[in-house]
């Protein structure tokens, strides 16, 4: 596993310091600093932050992460069953429902993310959730979950998005 990463939070407010307590829950790896490698994933996100809740206006932070044997980190190459499992049981239960640091996996889009629900609710086996997911091509997610990962993790920079245009806004 490459040891540096350059990783990218797309947000709606400014912040020096990640603090987990603002983590929110039920999410694919648990309570968590969820970040990415793909700066188009965060800006992504960073918009949808904004339109949802408003906030000081669109960001990209930027961050550097050092990984080394002292880290306890879970990778999943793609969407598998041990992934699926670890999702459903973290957007079930809440909280974090492993021991990791840090989790790099499959981020779950609009259409992933559709799948994985019908899995969590039963609808869905686990069989059909897989088979439904084969297509999908799914960016990545780097998430830190404890204080001894973020003492890897070094703030290198933000930048601010341009606001929305009146087009834009009439699309949503």
């Amino acid at each position: 596993m490459k040891n540096d990463f350059t990783l990218y939070h797309g947000t709606n407010v400014t912040f020096d310091k990640v603090d987990l307590t603002y983590s929110k829950d039920k999410r694919d790896f648990g309570r968590g600093f969820y970040t990415t490698t793909f700066k188009e994933q965060a800006e992504g996100w960073a918009e949808n932050m904004y339109i949802r809740y408003g906030g000081e206006g669109k960001y990209v932070m930027e961050f550097k992460l050092a990984v080394t044997e002292e880290l306890s980190v879970k990778l999943y190459p793609g969407l598998t069953r041990e992934w699926l499992e670890m999702i459903k049981s973290n957007r079930l239960y809440g909280g974090i429902q492993h021991t990791y640091d840090i989790v790099i996996g499959p981020v779950a889009d609009d259409n992933i993310m559709r799948i994985i629900a019908l899995y969590v609710a039963g609808i869905y086996s686990e069989e059909t959730a897989l088979d439904r997911l084969r297509p999908y091509k799914a960016h990545d997610q780097v998430s830190l979950h404890t204080a001894k990962a973020l003492e890897y993790l070094k703030y290198t920079g933000r930048k601010e998005l341009p606001p929305l245009r009146i087009s834009e806004l009439e699309a949503v």
